[in-house]
């Protein structure tokens, strides 16, 4: 009898894996600060990066790194310390969310959040996902406002 639950790793979509391998290089990044193609070249010889979404794991981490200060602008207002403070897995997750909120239209933001927090779920601290999801759904109100405004059930007055 075959077994028909699939393993997780089945499950997962090319931009799942994409983001996770920009996880992967945005941490060396933040680290050690190697050149990204020098990341890039060793996050290509990774097990399951056949599986990803190439272009979108390059617009990811070339996007962070490109645009580190603007995007860590628009985070620090969010936190509740200073990013240099955060760990390099959260400052990551973070730093990709606002890559895709900035430069991913494309993506709605629930997904992006969402995204994100699987991520700290996955690579992060204990309780990591519940401030990367508090942190997002603040930067998604100013980075993304209109969308989220719309996706609001609208209150009853009275």
């Amino acid at each position: 009898m075959q077994n028909s639950v699939r393993r997780p790793e089945a499950v997962k979509s090319a931009r799942r894996r994409s983001r996770e391998f920009a996880l992967q290089g945005l941490y060396q990044w933040l680290l050690a600060r190697p050149a990204v193609e020098d990341i890039a070249a060793d996050i290509a010889l990774f097990r399951g990066y056949d599986k990803c979404d190439p272009l979108y794991f390059r617009a990811l981490l070339d996007g962070a790194i490109q645009d580190v200060t603007g995007i860590e602008g628009c985070i620090a207002p969010c936190l509740d310390r200073p990013i240099d403070q955060l760990s390099p897995i959260e400052r990551a997750i973070l730093m990709i969310a606002a890559c895709e909120f900035l430069h991913h239209p494309d993506v709605p933001y629930r997904v992006i959040i969402n995204e994100a927090v699987e991520l700290a779920k996955v690579f992060g601290g204990s309780d990591g996902h519940k401030y990367v999801n508090g942190v997002l759904d603040k930067l998604a109100a100013t980075l993304r406002g209109p969308e989220v405004r719309s996706a609001r059930p609208a209150r009853a007055a009275g």
